[in-house]
């Protein structure tokens, strides 16, 4: 029997990309996870009176609807704005992004060029700033400062949970990203409280 080296190395690229497609499709996964841990950390501040933070749709436009299956083929049209904007008690505007890695590090070009941009201007208006940042089962309330000037905070363009270990927030089922687990906040509350709309 005469081995096909063109065969094997076929099968090699199947099973490879069998495999990038399975780690792929696990770390959307968990970043959809991570993502519902934040939405619950929204919820609990609504709930409590200190903000009213939402997550905010991507732009798109249906091109295409198959109702049969329920199905459409869409486009985005625009860049998207934070992943979460709101209002915190007491009037302060809050906009942040969620980024999530199942790795040891997160990587300062997680963030688009337009993301960074609108983190900017909410930051230069005077809003709250931030990414929350999903590191393995830790997380994080990274201000906007410190995650843009990341080079010169942490001497490069990545940070591990030890690195950001100040800012690890609260968790208990779900993200409290305004709660540091020091005992800080991130903003502190007013006296003033609102009344949670249901």
């Amino acid at each position: 029997m005469i081995w096909d080296r063109r065969a094997g190395n076929q099968k090699l690229e199947e099973v490879y990309r069998e495999n990038r497609a399975f780690a792929a499709a696990m770390s959307n996964a968990k970043g959809r996870l991570f993502e519902d841990m934040v939405k619950g950390g929204c919820r609990y501040y609504n709930d409590q009176g200190r903000g009213k933070i939402v997550k905010m749709p991507e732009p798109f436009r249906v091109l295409k609807k198959d109702r049969k299956n329920g199905l459409a083929t869409i486009r985005f049209t625009a860049h998207a704005q934070p992943d979460f904007i709101g209002c915190l008690a007491g009037g302060v505007c809050i906009a942040f992004e969620a980024k999530y890695t199942d790795t040891d590090r997160l990587s300062r070009r997680v963030i688009t060029a337009t993301q960074a941009a609108a983190l900017q201007t909410y930051d230069d208006m005077g809003a709250v700033a931030a990414v929350c940042v999903g590191i393995q089962d830790k997380f994080f309330m990274l201000p906007w400062s410190k995650f843009a000037n990341m080079k010169k905070h942490y001497g490069r363009q990545f940070v591990r949970a030890a690195d950001i270990a100040d800012y690890e927030v609260k968790f208990n089922g779900v993200a409290l990203f305004l709660d540091y687990k020091n005992g800080s906040k991130l903003y502190p509350p007013p006296k003033a409280r609102y009344i949670p709309v249901p």
